[in-house]
């Protein structure tokens, strides 16, 4: 059996194109989506997937009617595959049933895992670069060394609870220990520092 899929990204779009072809094709069932291609959610597709089965065909028009990116067609595909079901796309001409419709998928796949790797070298040339400059990833610190040293000046008050001190600052009760935990790390190192400088004086 044939299922078909097809989407418009807005309301003033027309799917008869679509539904049209996907009728000339054979499908014997069609489900539909008005959703941007951005959009996690698609109830129609869904319905799609979970209609299918074993040995049937599920037939769009297009490929960017149906995955949000390379890599979530190729995921969609490949749970497809698994299910041993087939995937055809009318414009470009692409059937999984056939030999060469799984060569064009496997090198759908090939090329996703190509461009992850590109994008995971540049990231750790990114972080490494960043930290010859000696910079490090990662979110930069919401309060400056005055503020934290008078945040944990009201700590030690206990004028304060935390919760408080976490609201005039505007930050979370993790971050707030995350602060101090840091604080205190950076004061044993001085006073580590201080005390090797005595002692060389002292010499």
């Amino acid at each position: 059996m044939k299922i078909g899929y097809a989407r418009v990204s807005t309301a003033d779009q027309y799917l008869r194109m679509q539904e049209d072809a996907l009728k000339n094709a054979g499908c014997d069932e069609i489900f539909t989506d008005v959703a941007n291609g951005a959009k996690t959610q698609r109830p129609g597709l869904e319905k799609a997937l979970g209609y299918v089965r074993e040995g049937d065909t599920l037939v769009v028009w297009k490929l960017d009617r149906l995955g949000r990116s390379i890599q979530h067609l190729i995921q969609l595909m490949t749970s497809l595959n698994e299910r041993k079901i087939s995937f055809k796309s009318l414009q470009e001409s692409i059937d999984t049933s056939t030999s060469g419709g799984k060569l064009i998928f496997h090198m759908f796949s090939a090329l996703a895992e190509f461009e992850r790797d590109l994008i995971q070298e540049r990231t750790q040339a990114g972080l490494k670069a960043a930290r010859a400059r000696g910079r490090m990833g990662g979110r930069p610190p919401l309060l400056d060394n005055r503020q934290i040293n008078r945040m944990v000046e009201m700590y030690n008050e206990q004028k304060n609870t935390v919760a408080e001190i976490c609201k005039i600052y505007d930050i979370s009760r993790p971050s707030f220990y995350n602060y101090l935990k840091n604080y205190l790390k950076q004061n044993a190192r001085n006073d580590v520092s201080n005390h090797n400088l005595m002692t060389t004086e002292l010499i």
